[in-house]
C-alpha cells in the first residue's frame, strides 16, 4: 500500500462538501481509494487542528450547527490517519518555509512528505503551483490523471 501526505484541505473536502467547492469528486475518489485500503494516508498533527478551526469557524459563521460540526469531527478521527508530531518536522519544515517563501504550516506537510519518501496531496492549487517543481507536493485536480 502507498501512503500519502494528507492535507487539510483535502480531507475538508469530504466533512464539508458544497456546491460552491472544487474538486469534490477529485477528494472522494481518493477517500475511496483510502477506505477500500489502496493508498493510507499520514498527517503532521498540525492537521487536525486545521480542520478543527475551519470547523469552528463553520459553526461561528453559523454555516453548519454544533451537532453537526461535532459530527464531522468525530467522523475524521474514527479515520485514525497516522499523525506525526510537528517537533520532529520543525527544522526542515522552516528550511523549505524559508526557501520557498511558504507558511511554516503548509512546509510541515512538506516536511512530512520528505521525511516519508512519499508526495503531499492538496486541494490548494497555488501551493502545489509553487511547490510542486522541486517538493513532492501534488495538487488534487491532478492527481486522479495519474
Amino acid at each position: 500500500m502507498t501512503n500519502f501526505v494528507l492535507d487539510a484541505s483535502v480531507a475538508l473536502k469530504w466533512i464539508i462538501p458544497s456546491e460552491a467547492e472544487t474538486l469534490i469528486e477529485d477528494a472522494l475518489r481518493l477517500l475511496r481509494r483510502y477506505t477500500s485500503g489502496e493508498i493510507g494516508f499520514v498527517v503532521p498533527d498540525i492537521f487536525w487542528a486545521e480542520v478543527g478551526n475551519v470547523i469552528w469557524k463553520g459553526v461561528r459563521q453559523q454555516r453548519w450547527s454544533q451537532s453537526f460540526a461535532e459530527r464531522a469531527v468525530s467522523d475524521l478521527r474514527e479515520r485514525e490517519f497516522f499523525t506525526v508530531s510537528s517537533h520532529s518536522l520543525l527544522p526542515e519544515a522552516l528550511i523549505i518555509a524559508l526557501a520557498h517563501n511558504r507558511t511554516v504550516y503548509d512546509s510541515l506537510y512538506v516536511a512530512l512528505a520528505i521525511q516519508s519518501k512519499t508526495q503531499m496531496i492538496t486541494a490548494d492549487e497555488r501551493l502545489a503551483n509553487a511547490l510542486a517543481a522541486s517538493l513532492p507536493v501534488k495538487w488534487l485536480g491532478a492527481f486522479g490523471i495519474e
